[in-house]
């Protein structure tokens, strides 16, 4: 099973500006996109289960670096992973690339909070999903809790991945 799953994407005429570069808020609907796909794909994780159970992730925050630009019409891919989970909470990382992932386009990182749809208040994990997803988290090792070494670390694989 993969922690980091990924996906190619084509980036769509009305996504983008009047350049041609993909919108900067429709960076986030293709990386959020791409992890509930990852997530069904993957892991047979469908969200409308939790729905029917009035649960749901609520976006808390987001963190977002663009690096380079999408263009219309190119081929994107598009990874994700698990970076931490808590009782309440998931910190999930997403990563745009060229589709040969030579480059680096955007990576964010988003926080989410569990929440009870019809209160709207907090709520805790099970224990079964929190065994399922800590079986999800990459190796923290591998990955920075800094963001910005985050980006040097990718950045930098990247250009090594480019010359090999």
């Amino acid at each position: 099973m993969t922690k980091t799953p990924s996906s190619t994407y084509k980036i769509r005429f009305n996504d983008c500006d009047m350049f041609g570069h993909l919108n900067n808020a429709r960076y986030i609907d293709y990386l959020i996109n791409a992890r509930q796909d990852h997530l069904k794909e993957n892991y047979g994780f469908d969200f409308a289960e939790y729905y029917k159970n009035n649960l749901g992730w609520v976006i808390n925050s987001h963190e977002i670096t663009y690096l380079k630009p999408a263009f219309f019409d190119e081929i994107v891919s598009i990874q994700s992973c698990l970076l931490k989970v808590d009782n309440g909470s998931l910190l999930v990382e997403a990563l745009m690339m060229d589709e040969n992932k030579h480059h680096l386009k955007a990576i964010m990182r988003s926080k989410l909070i569990l929440v009870n749809i019809k209160t709207g208040k907090k709520e805790v994990h099970t224990p079964e999903f929190m065994n399922w997803a800590m079986s999800l988290v990459v190796d923290p090792s591998d990955i920075p809790s800094d963001y910005q070494d985050r980006i040097k670390q990718l950045v930098s694989e990247l250009r090594e991945r480019k010359h090999a």
